[in-house]
């Protein structure tokens, strides 16, 4: 499985950019905009193709999941301990992040899947992850129920790394949105992810 989170903050042709990612065989986009206002995000999503929606993830505005046919939601860490998923669980699928294997390994199964990161040194955030242990924990994965995503720094040459070392999936950011040919980063590793 191929994630590919959204940038904070609006890059050139973003929507050109996801649409085409879709259409090269994406499997989720997770759209992580906390900043983005609700009529914003009403727009940002109404230049998705709508038949990409059940691809969609939103991280914010879950409201509007009703609006345009999303059943996909993402809760943060402390949204989780704060069990603000509670009124999404039966219908819909959530998934969540953590930050270590121990907190992974206690994840109900209610959860359809949970990033745990930082796998490698981010890309996106300069210096972040470097001292980071993820990698070395996954060994002591103990939870068969939800599906485990690599997180952070995960690009052409760590994606092999990543699912040998037992992840399930891995979610893009960095590789695809730092790039100067995002499209052509994004085909890079679904090939690489794939061999």
């Amino acid at each position: 499985m191929i994630l590919v989170i959204t940038p904070e903050l609006k890059v050139r042709n973003e929507i050109d950019t996801v649409n085409q990612m879709f259409q090269e065989g994406l499997d989720l986009l997770h759209i992580r905009k906390p900043q983005m206002a609700l009529q914003e995000m009403i727009g940002y999503l109404n230049k998705i193709d709508a038949l990409f929606y059940p691809q969609l993830v939103l991280h914010t505005h879950y409201d509007l999941g009703r609006d345009f046919g999303i059943s996909r939601f993402h809760f943060r860490e402390i949204d989780r301990l704060e069990e603000k998923q509670r009124p999404f669980t039966e219908e819909n699928v959530i998934s969540t992040s953590v930050h270590d294997i121990t907190t992974y390994n206690a994840l109900e199964k209610e959860w359809e899947y949970a990033f745990i990161s930082p796998f490698f040194p981010s890309i996106s955030k300069k210096g972040y992850g470097e001292n980071s242990t993820v990698l070395e924990s996954i060994k002591h994965r103990r939870n068969p129920d939800v599906k485990l995503i690599a997180l952070g720094g995960i690009d052409l040459a760590h994606i092999q790394e990543a699912l040998d070392a037992g992840a399930d999936g891995v979610a893009l950011l960095g590789a695809v949105w730092e790039s100067e040919e995002p499209i052509n980063s994004f085909k890079k590793c679904i090939k690489n992810a794939l061999l």
